[in-house]
């Protein structure tokens, strides 16, 4: 059965009240699917994905990717679906590793994401828009600065990727400024 994004959304909103964690899911279903797009990849299944990779975070924050695929039968997930959300804890979470680009692409934006979001916020604008690598990098070595935000799972997932960690910033950067107005557009929609 193909899920949709209204059905994606209502049950992220029935596990997920924040507007912290709901924000977080529409900012990683933005990277994923700019992602998809770049490597010409099936952009409707990987937002899902990133809409959905923190379904019981918000609720079961010590049973995080294990309570995963019993919320996701609610809307018939299929493995692959449910597969790529455990596996973005990998290591952390959850034994499911990260096996294709898009798991890897996942688990290495995830935390990142963050951090990136953090940064934009201590910015005059308040927004990605303006922020260039040099300025993210700094933010980035200092461990003070959202110290939330894993840098040990971030260089992990560059790795994993077998990209710099430049690279993953950059990439990762220019995703978030590319989906920063229709970030915000759902936003609105759905808080």
């Amino acid at each position: 059965m193909k899920i949709d994004r209204e059905e994606a959304m209502k049950l992220l909103k029935k596990y997920n009240k924040e507007e912290f964690h709901i924000r977080h899911a529409i900012t990683v279903e933005q990277i994923m699917k700019y992602f998809a797009k770049k490597y010409n990849e099936d952009e409707e299944f990987w937002g899902l994905v990133g809409l959905l990779h923190d379904i019981d975070y918000e609720m079961y924050p010590e049973e995080h990717c294990k309570k995963a695929p019993e919320i996701l039968k609610e809307i018939d997930a299929d493995d692959n679906l449910v597969h790529a959300i455990c596996s973005h804890g990998y290591g952390i979470c959850s034994d499911v590793m990260p096996e294709s680009m898009m798991e890897k692409i996942l688990f290495a934006t995830d935390e990142l994401s963050g951090l990136i979001w953090a940064a934009a916020k201590m910015r005059p604008s308040q927004s990605t828009k303006d922020m260039e690598l040099k300025s993210l990098k700094k933010k980035y070595k200092d461990k003070k600065f959202a110290a939330g935000c894993s840098r040990d799972i971030i260089i992990r997932g560059a790795e994993q990727l077998g990209w710099q960690l430049d690279e993953l910033l950059q990439n990762t950067l220019d995703a978030m400024i590319e989906a920063e107005d229709e970030i915000q557009r759902n936003v609105e929609k759905y808080l």
